[in-house]
């Protein structure tokens, strides 16, 4: 999910050589060689194609999930490929899970980057949402971001590391049934820049804006709207989670050093035709 839930999945990601889960590991660089990162919401998506990315460019990686068995079975990949990899069950909601993430990376060394990518949607209109659900939906979404930028903040600051928070198009623009989740997103934005200017210049705080990316929630979107989804794109498919995975690893990564408190849009042109419309 993370981008817009109007959705379409037919088989339109970019190309077929652009998988990097499915594949053996394909070196990128060696940007993070010696480096300690963590991300969250890792059992699949972009979470996993972000952790496979770092990995494969040299960071030793800790993913954290409420999902035990897919996360296991990412970093076990991640690994098989000559990665490092270790998973934690954690919920980012909760303040003593993050104990138990923080303790897995220190195995490694100081973090140097946090990928706060977990989330969790409801999709019920305002009228008709329960204040549980709206809860729980900002305490996942929102606040894990807040505890763990909390939790690594000693090692960010002494290791001028990089935080990059998933956010959405939805921050932008609303989406019918997604009060709690398009909120959430766009305070992600504002605690983004918050960051930055409060923890500048020892630790870069970016976020990164996904629009229609293929994973797993578009299984259960009609095709028509799933095709008329990838119209809405100025690209005419769908991303890949690599394609959001590249764009956090460049933001994390040392090439950025000047780019703080923004946010990167990656949706095939989806803002600018939406904005046209």
């Amino acid at each position: 999910m993370n981008g817009p839930l109007m959705f379409s999945s037919k088989p339109f990601p970019a190309k077929e050589s652009d998988s990097t889960m499915d594949q053996p590991a394909r070196r990128h660089g060696t940007r993070f060689t010696g480096r300690t990162a963590v991300v969250t919401g890792a059992a699949s998506g972009i979470g996993a194609a972000t952790a496979a990315r770092l990995a494969e460019e040299g960071a030793a990686v800790v993913l954290a999930d409420v999902a035990e068995e897919r996360g296991e079975a990412v970093a076990e990949r991640i690994r098989k490929d000559g990665g490092r990899a270790r998973f934690v069950t954690a919920d980012v909601a909760r303040e003593e899970d993050w104990a138990r993430i923080a303790a897995a990376a220190h195995a490694y060394g100081p973090v140097d980057v946090l990928v706060s990518n977990a989330f969790t949607v409801d999709v019920t209109p305002a009228h008709e949402m329960t204040l549980p659900s709206w809860q729980r939906q900002l305490d996942v979404n929102l606040t894990g971001s807040f505890l763990g930028v909390r939790a690594f903040l000693p090692d960010l600051r002494e290791r001028q590391g990089a935080v990059v928070l998933t956010s959405s198009v939805h921050a932008h623009r609303g989406l019918p049934g997604h009060p709690a989740y398009a909120a959430s997103k766009g305070a992600l934005l504002s605690l983004c820049g918050q960051l930055a200017v409060e923890y500048g210049p020892e630790v870069r705080v970016n976020a990164v804006v996904p629009g229609p990316i293929l994973t797993g929630a578009w299984d259960r979107v009609p095709e028509d709207e799933r095709e008329r989804s990838v119209a809405e794109t100025a690209a005419r498919r769908f991303g890949t989670p690599e394609e959001v995975a590249a764009a956090i690893a460049f933001l994390a990564a040392d090439e950025a050093s000047y780019i703080t408190g923004t946010s990167l849009v990656v949706d095939g042109g989806w803002s600018v035709v939406k904005a046209s419309a």
